[in-house]
């Protein structure tokens, strides 16, 4: 089963980021179990987008962005859809992986206490560096498994020991009830889950890993298995936020010191331990994800140990380092990247569908008329978080 396993586990390790923990930790905060349902329907979502973008990879054996450009024959369409997608995942990549390895930080901080605690960004740097920098997918494979099981562990017993009401949590799944001020709390779940670069990283990692159109059916398995699996540590999550008594919780270090009356000092280590899984993981995926993004816009053709693909990760994992390292806070350029991201999900979204529509490309293996109702849901779902996530940087929200 596990020689099987395959870059959907790098999905879902890329989705669960410390930005996904703090936004799950809030909604259970704040609404409980009441949006659930906004989760699952997350969920469903990249379900969805990533078996086309996983469909896609393994039938051309090319990454989404290179469809993209041999698709566009318009060359000034071409120029600023490229550039669009090459600046959006980037910079914003960069703007994030910040974010991750202070998530990672904060999870080292709460094992070992704060001491040296500006040594930890350089150790998760130097973590990701040597795994990224040997080049060798099936390391990394075996590396996500491993922290995706400590997360997801971590996670699930936590919420596990919360001993919550299964009737009211099947409520907050499957009765969709969005409470006051609840909507930019419903946005971030989504917005965190359905990521956009993920689909540029899924189609490129799937020709890595298979080279033939028979192993569709498990590219699909390994799709929907770790896509699932990260939607039940996202809820997990929620339910353990929801047992904290009040609604002072700020982060999910708040979520650990909420948790100490119900089960002692060990939430400590419990949230400790899945936040460095969760940091550590994030902090690998978005550098990754630019690099494969570089190569296929500037036609590269390159594997993990080119040099060209080398620089694209190692100046994201050095961005993320330092801005963690100087406590500085890029707050315009995440505010960009906020904005760019908004307005990308859908045009991506859009993008994917048409391509997985072209018997020229997809042959027998285009999309179904329920995968092109699904596709189009999820599209004006995307346009309306874009619109809004948007707005709210821009404070019209």
């Amino acid at each position: 089963m596990f020689k099987k396993i395959g870059p959907g586990v790098l999905i879902a390790a890329a989705f669960i980021g410390p930005g996904t923990v703090t936004a799950c930790t809030l909604a259970g905060v704040g609404f409980g179990y009441s949006l659930l349902w906004a989760m699952l329907l997350s969920i469903i979502a990249t379900l969805v987008l990533q078996e086309m973008s996983a469909r896609l990879g393994v039938i051309t054996q090319r990454g989404l962005a290179d469809v993209i450009k041999s698709e566009l024959k318009n060359p000034v369409l071409r120029i600023i859809v490229i550039g669009i997608i090459l600046a959006a995942i980037v910079i914003g990549n960069a703007a994030y992986e910040g974010g991750n390895i202070g998530g990672a930080t904060l999870g080292l901080q709460a094992l070992f206490g704060t001491l040296y605690d500006y040594m930890y960004p350089f150790i998760i740097g130097a973590l990701a560096f040597v795994l990224l920098y040997m080049g060798n997918y099936k390391l990394l494979e075996k590396v996500f498994v491993s922290l995706v099981l400590i997360m997801s562990g971590s996670f699930l017993v936590t919420a596990l020991l919360t001993k919550p009401d299964i009737w009211d949590v099947l409520q907050g799944m499957f009765i969709p009830h969005a409470p006051q001020d609840s909507i930019l709390t419903i946005i971030a779940l989504v917005g965190t889950t359905v990521v956009p670069y993920n689909l540029f990283l899924h189609t490129s990692l799937v020709s890595e890993k298979w080279k033939s159109k028979d192993d569709l059916q498990l590219v699909r398995r390994d799709t929907w298995v770790a896509i699932i699996i990260g939607g039940l540590v996202s809820m997990s999550i929620i339910v353990s936020a929801a047992a904290i008594p009040g609604n002072k919780v700020q982060n999910v270090m708040d979520m650990a010191q909420g948790l100490e009356p119900l089960f002692g000092s060990s939430a400590v280590y419990f949230i400790g331990i899945g936040l460095v899984a969760a940091g550590v993981t994030s902090a690998i995926t978005a550098p990754l994800a630019a690099a494969y993004v570089a190569n296929s816009c500037f036609g590269w053709k390159a594997d993990l140990k080119d040099i060209r693909f080398k620089l694209v990760w190692m100046t994201i994992l050095f961005l993320g380092v330092f801005f963690m390292t100087f406590d500085i806070r890029p707050i315009e350029i995440i505010k960009l990247a906020q904005i760019a991201n908004g307005l990308l999900l859908p045009v991506i979204a859009i993008f994917l569908l048409w391509v997985v529509n072209k018997t020229s490309i997809m042959g027998s293996y285009k999309n179904k008329m329920m995968q092109n109702i699904l596709g189009i849901g999820i599209i004006l779902l995307t346009l309306l978080l874009g619109a809004r996530s948007i707005m709210k940087v821009l404070g019209w929200y």
